[in-house]
């Protein structure tokens, strides 16, 4: 098999107004995100609510959080963050902007470690088609 990097490393960032952890305070493990309002993601391949995934010191974790939310879309699961609703797990470069712009701070991020970038997979061979080449350059990763 050959594998070919067509994206960059990325990783989830927990967050949610300044406003909402001052009444609410800030949670030092994501085990405490349990006794917050956390804003849900409802995947339609998973069936159910997606458990947040943190990694410290190589100790991967799954939360299962609660809150009153449950969106299956990331618009609507940041603007409910804005709106300071709760506590929002979503990619770093979804919710950067609100962070640099003092919007949305960024808690427990000694355990948002980044994850690989995405890769595709295709069985080694001798030949390829042109157009198959063609399509492997074109969505490889440039970083």
């Amino acid at each position: 098999m050959v594998a070919v990097r067509i994206g960059p490393d990325w990783r989830m960032l927990v967050v949610a107004t300044p406003e909402y952890f001052k009444h609410h305070g800030i949670p030092e493990t994501p085990y405490e995100l349990q006794h917050h309002n956390c804003i849900n993601m409802r995947l339609p391949t998973l069936g159910g609510l997606y458990n947040w995934e943190f990694t410290k010191d190589k100790k991967e974790i799954r939360v299962k959080v609660e809150g009153q939310l449950i969106f299956n879309n990331l618009s609507s699961r940041i603007e409910a963050a804005l709106s300071g609703m709760g506590i929002l797990y979503a990619p770093e470069d979804s919710v950067r902007k609100y962070i640099d712009e003092g919007l949305l701070q960024c808690v427990l991020i000694d355990w948002c470690e980044p994850f690989s970038g995405y890769y595709l997979y295709y069985p080694s061979r001798k030949q390829h088609t042109a157009a198959f080449s063609k399509l492997i350059e074109a969505v490889r990763y440039q970083g």
